[in-house]
Order: C-alpha cells, then sequence, then structure tokens
C-alpha cells in the first residue's frame, strides 16, 4: 500500500496545525514553510479538505485556515478518506455503486479475505489515532513548537 503525497501531506499539515496553532486561524505560507510543502499543492489539498468538513477558513488580515472541530476528533482515516476518497487496499474491495465491475472471483477469491481483513486493521488503526495523539507523539519526541509570530506584541 503506498499513499499518495495528497494524503500524506493533508495529514503532515493538518498536524502542523493542530500542534503549532490548535484551532487558530494559521496561513497557509506558515505550514508551507515548516512542512516545506508547495502553498499551491497545499491550497489543493485544503479544498478536498474544507469538502470534507475538516478545515473552514476565515478571510481578513488575522484570517486563514483552521480546523473544523478539535484536534482529538479529527482522525487520521478522515483525513486520508477526504484525500483518496477511500483506505481501501485494492479495488475489488470497493462495493460502492457503480464505482467498479464487480470481480468474477468475487465469492471464491481467498485473497481478497486477506485484503479485507488488512484493510479493516489498518482502518481501525487509522481511526483510532487522532490529530491529537500525533501531537502528543510530537511532544514526546521533543518537537518544539513554532508559534505564530502574528501574535506576539512588544510593549
Amino acid at each position: 500500500m503506498r499513499l499518495s503525497t495528497k494524503s500524506r501531506y493533508g495529514v503532515r499539515a493538518l498536524f502542523d496545525m493542530a500542534y503549532n496553532s490548535g484551532i487558530s486561524p494559521v496561513k497557509i505560507m506558515d505550514i508551507s514553510r515548516r512542512q516545506e510543502i508547495s502553498p499551491r499543492y497545499l491550497e489543493q489539498i485544503f479544498q478536498s479538505l474544507k469538502k470534507a468538513g475538516i478545515l473552514k477558513s476565515k478571510r481578513g488580515p488575522h484570517g486563514g485556515y483552521y480546523l473544523a472541530r478539535m484536534p482529538e476528533q479529527i482522525t487520521v482515516r478522515e483525513i486520508l478518506e477526504a484525500a483518496e476518497g477511500d483506505t481501501l487496499l485494492v479495488d475489488c474491495l470497493d462495493k460502492r455503486n457503480g464505482h467498479k465491475a464487480p470481480c468474477k472471483f468475487e465469492s471464491k477469491c481467498v485473497t481478497q479475505t486477506v485484503w479485507h481483513d488488512a484493510t479493516e486493521t489498518l482502518s481501525g488503526f487509522f481511526s483510532e489515532t487522532t490529530l491529537k495523539a500525533l501531537c502528543e507523539r510530537a511532544e514526546s519526541m521533543g518537537i518544539q513548537k513554532d508559534y505564530d509570530l502574528r501574535f506576539s506584541y512588544d510593549i
């Protein structure tokens, strides 16, 4: 199984938002700088994440993108599905109406049971892993937070 850059960068970007900004709006350029992801590509990814209800945006000088829910309520599975469409390992497991031609080995394919079980295991793991859990891992790894300088004031 290989995840596309869209889903991998989506998870990285949302982790970055949760870790460095919480639920406050953050500029694409800040995420781009920290994660070394093209801002244009992030815009494309964020459109899928907005459509899925994971992100929201706010216009204006203190605007940007922000998480639609708390980090503990957003799972890696949600992010992957918003970016990829699903988390299936193989096409033959896709049962959505009209999506794929039915497999001629549908009811007599032992390998399909392996792909099904593996997909279920991975889906369970991705469903249990939240952005908050990723933030906790980052803290335990000693990853420094990059606080947004827009809100720093000198007197």
